[in-house]
């Protein structure tokens, strides 16, 4: 039975995947697409992530890192330093705290519950998204690519920001995160049964936004136009 075809102010999308395989590319697409609110959650793990580090902490201080995901604000995902490797390692870091995962869920089911703007529905990225945050959706995402593919985009990326960095480095940096990202025992990244899985590797970005658009339509959720 598929959902249906009127979007509510609970309309979510779920796309989960690891790192650099296309997720927040394709969030953002259909973000806009659909005229939903969208909410990167790998930001939330890297605000609390940065905050530590800023204060000189360790990332891996529990009781640190609960305080700082519990005071946290939507302005600080904003900050232009969460991209970066450091901030991507410490945020890997928190994110396997069992605490620190329960009181950004809290923050998440929020946002899709009640998206900001009045929005329609959300676009929610993450790893635990489809599994977690919000199981019981219908349109459900998986997005992946090969590791070697991942490395290029990452470097690409920093490229594109004027950071030169060795290959062997982002590649044993997003070995280190995939490891702890699907071996942890909180909310590990896995792919949902009932999610879409698309192989990103070789495709480009309106491949991947067409193929996510045409399966959405198959589970009932209406193009803009059609939607009251």
């Amino acid at each position: 039975m598929t959902a249906s075809t009127t979007a509510t102010p609970c309309t979510v999308i779920t796309i989960d995947g690891p790192a650099a395989a296309g997720k927040g590319t394709l969030a953002r697409r259909l973000a806009e697409h659909y005229g939903f609110a969208y909410l990167d959650t790998g930001l939330l793990y890297r605000a609390v992530g940065r905050r530590l580090l800023d204060r000189g902490g360790d990332p891996c201080d529990v009781a640190a890192a609960v305080e700082v995901a519990s005071s946290l604000r939507p302005e600080a995902l904003e900050d232009p330093t969460l991209r970066s490797d450091e901030t991507a390692s410490a945020a890997s870091q928190v994110a396997v705290i069992p605490d620190v995962r329960q009181t950004l869920l809290q923050f998440q089911k929020r946002f899709a519950a009640s998206p900001p703007g009045g929005a329609p529905g959300v676009v929610i990225d993450g790893r635990d998204i489809g599994t977690v945050v919000c199981p019981h959706t219908p349109y459900k995402l998986f997005v992946m690519a090969s590791l070697e593919e991942r490395v290029e985009r990452r470097l690409k990326e920093l490229r594109e920001q004027g950071i030169e960095s060795i290959h062997g480095r982002v590649l044993q940096e997003m070995k280190d995160r995939d490891a702890r990202d699907s071996q942890r025992d909180v909310a590990p990244l896995v792919k949902s049964e009932d999610a879409l899985l698309i192989d990103t590797t070789e495709m480009d970005p309106e491949m991947v936004f067409s193929v996510a658009l045409d399966h959405l339509s198959a589970q009932g959720l209406a193009p803009p136009e059609l939607r009251s």
